[in-house]
């Protein structure tokens, strides 16, 4: 969190939104994804900054979307 955090703070931001891509293609969150979600949350909420929201990317699938958005399935608000 803190060198994520650090840019943001760094130039006075309101909020950030992280994105990262799984090479797999399947855009679902990782165990890892949600707790690092969870803890940059908790952290910027700490610095008053939001985190507006974290999305993965994946690749286009019959039935699911190309990419997974955190603050759209209510993990952040």
């Amino acid at each position: 969190p803190r060198e994520i955090l650090r840019p943001v703070i760094a130039a006075g931001a309101y909020g950030f939104a992280l994105m990262h891509n799984h090479p797999s293609g399947d855009p679902g969150p990782s165990r890892a994804d949600e707790a690092i979600t969870r803890r940059i949350n908790e952290a910027a909420t700490l610095l008053q900054v939001r985190l507006i929201d974290h999305v993965i990317i994946g690749e286009p699938s019959p039935g699911r979307q190309p990419y997974f958005s955190f603050r759209e399935c209510g993990l952040i608000g």
